[in-house]
């Protein structure tokens, strides 16, 4: 069966995404400075969808033993290529993250699950992911989720374009959370969009201590153009701003990106 997510992936620059203005490094700036907090000696990960390995290489340049994994191809081929000219050795691999067979029980202090988890429609491969993510960690070992809130991604793709400001597509992402390759107004691909409650409540479920919970970009990307018209000192004004308040409970369904971390 064709998985459009990957023909998604294939045709876009993952590799450009967290890099190329302000708007979009701050989801990067915030993810990293929260992982320092918590990671604070050296673990063996998995980065089990790595894209084309922004979060890999940064944990592996800080001295992890780092894994990446991804489902798209061209993702790994974008990682080997890095991972060449690295003084240290990065094992990487396509991989479907609802099975990870591949890796025995308990083989990892941290499993970073930053893509896969929002690319599944269908519930039961949501859990299927989450389970093998458990089952790969060890026992202490740190779960971080990343998942896109439901009741931010309405508000953004209507101002962006008013073709999508539609009660239909409104409605529909309210109430399912979903979104469809074959949807009339699709504006991405096979995406799950999910709430904070939602997701305390699945490491709740399987008794996982909930450590952290942030939103990544907040309100940034509703003025990203005011955000890169501002100089290195300005930028870092709001960057530490945003930081202290990325954990607000308000903030978290209102960001474009939000991650939930939890102990095993």
């Amino acid at each position: 069966m064709k998985n459009y997510v990957v023909e998604s992936y294939e045709n876009y620059k993952e590799e450009e995404r967290l890099s190329t203005n302000n708007a979009r490094r701050i989801e990067f700036l915030t993810t990293v400075r929260v992982l320092d907090e918590l990671i604070t000696d050296k673990k063996k990960i998995l980065d089990c969808a790595a894209g084309t390995g922004i979060y890999a290489f940064y944990l592996a340049d800080q001295g992890h033993e780092v894994t990446a994994t991804d489902i798209t191809p061209r993702h790994i081929e974008v990682i080997k290529g890095i991972a060449s000219t690295k003084p240290y050795n990065m094992e990487s691999c396509v991989l479907d993250a609802t099975d990870m067979s591949i890796f025995e029980d308990e083989s990892f202090d941290v499993v970073l699950n930053m893509g896969p988890f929002y690319h599944l429609i269908n519930e039961n491969d949501r859990i299927k992911c989450f389970r093998e993510s458990l089952r790969v960690l060890k026992k202490g070992g740190l779960l971080i989720t990343a998942y896109i809130p439901r009741y931010f991604v309405f508000q953004y793709v209507a101002m962006q374009n008013d073709y999508f400001l539609d009660a239909k597509l409104a409605q529909q992402l309210i109430e399912t959370g979903i979104l469809r390759h074959d949807d009339e107004k699709c504006f991405w691909t096979d995406t799950y969009y999910a709430t904070a409650e939602e997701m305390e409540e699945l490491y709740r479920a399987y008794e996982i201590d909930v450590l952290d919970h942030f939103a990544q970009d907040g309100a940034t990307p509703h003025f990203s153009k005011k955000v890169d018209s501002w100089n290195e000192e300005q930028f870092k004004v709001w960057c530490d701003y945003h930081y202290s308040i990325c954990r607000e409970k308000a903030l978290l369904g209102a960001s474009n990106h939000t991650v939930i971390v939890g102990r095993k």
